[in-house]
């Protein structure tokens, strides 16, 4: 079963954020673009390379008006240690959501319950807190932060041009599709 339009779940969780804590809820997505990046768990091998390629990019997702939400089933606790012990997990300034409980990777529908982590998911998320876009990998293949990026700015781009639709490997910018209501019939 797809998830795309599926409405995220209330949720309050704690947060690891600028060297602090938080919390975070559901009302935080509204009115913004987000972006839930789940991951296994800290301290592990191919995490801190995505969540610091995340890193790396954070001021262009925030440039188009999008947070970022990493997410694992750790609590904040594990992640203020990770980014004690780790240069890659210190240069994060996104919020690192604590998720003991998996009330969020099973809502995402991302939960290894054999192994009690999540699997590498990530999501777009519209400003309704709907999910417009998402991608699920096993736990051995790491994801392309650009490419993430560029797949927000694909789906703030529909929603805001409903009669347009952006073809394999669009870029802001680029041509764009205009789908003929007759041809929509025959596909």
């Amino acid at each position: 079963m797809s998830l795309i339009g599926k409405d995220v779940a209330d949720f309050s969780v704690q947060a690891f954020v600028n060297n602090d804590f938080k919390t975070v809820t559901k009302a935080d997505l509204l009115g913004k673009w987000s972006v839930f990046v789940f991951y296994p768990a800290d301290f592990t091998f191919v995490c801190p390379t995505e969540l610091g390629d995340l890193a790396d990019l954070y001021a262009e997702f925030q440039k188009v008006g999008c947070e970022i939400y990493s997410v694992s089933c750790d609590t904040h606790w594990v992640h203020k240690a990770w980014r004690d012990a780790s240069d890659t997990i210190k240069k994060i300034q996104y919020p690192m959501l604590a998720d003991p409980t998996h009330a969020l990777a099973e809502d995402f529908d991302v939960m290894i319950e054999a192994d009690g982590v999540a699997e590498r998911g990530s999501f777009v998320i519209n400003p309704e807190g709907k999910i417009v876009a998402y991608e699920v990998n096993s736990g051995s293949v790491g994801r392309n932060a650009h490419e993430l990026l560029r797949r927000v700015e694909a789906s703030q781009f529909v929603a805001t041009h409903d009669d347009q639709v952006c073809p394999a490997n669009w870029q802001p910018g680029a041509a764009t599709l205009a789908p003929s209501l007759d041809l929509v019939g025959q596909l």
